[in-house]
């Protein structure tokens, strides 16, 4: 691939997550990293959301977070709870599919004290990994109070 950019019009709008608790979860992303509300509370249900969705009886509420970091143009959570949940699977960091969501923080053990204390749980153990070419990398895995994996990262300069 080259260094020239395409414009292809594409642009990276938001990542969605689905919440058994919907208020629970944004208020912990709100807290412990920063996220903001933006626009309108969702309420979601009709034939669209069913033919969209392909679940019969569709009703989907909740709010996208502005993500920190990216000012107000920048990609969003969309963290939305559905009337009727499918049961969760298993979570592992191995699990095919979207793992997990990083931020990237100024001190990995005291974000993940905060973590921990606003319902987190630990997943993993902190690591300091030397990338050659890149540098070196604290990190850790642990979970939101819904499980859904957080990983925590500091670049050292």
């Amino acid at each position: 691939m080259s260094g020239t950019s395409k414009t292809s019009g594409v642009r990276f709008a938001h990542t969605n997550l689905v919440a058994d608790d919907w208020k629970k979860t944004v208020a912990f992303y709100c807290e412990v990293f920063d996220c903001e509300p933006v626009g309108v509370e969702r309420d979601h249900h009709g034939p669209h959301v069913e033919a969209l969705t392909g679940l019969k009886g569709a009703r989907i509420v909740g709010v996208h977070l502005r993500l920190p970091g990216f000012g107000k143009q920048g990609p969003t959570l969309e963290v939305f709870e559905y009337a009727e949940n499918a049961p969760p699977p298993a979570r592992a960091a191995n699990l095919p599919g979207f793992s997990h969501i990083a931020f990237q923080v100024d001190d990995v053990e005291k974000k993940r004290e905060e973590v921990l204390a606003h319902g987190g749980g630990d997943l993993g153990r902190i690591q300091t990994i030397d990338i050659p070419g890149a540098g070196l990398l604290t990190l850790d895995y642990l979970t939101d109070p819904e499980g859904n994996i957080i990983e925590l990262q500091h670049w050292h300069k």
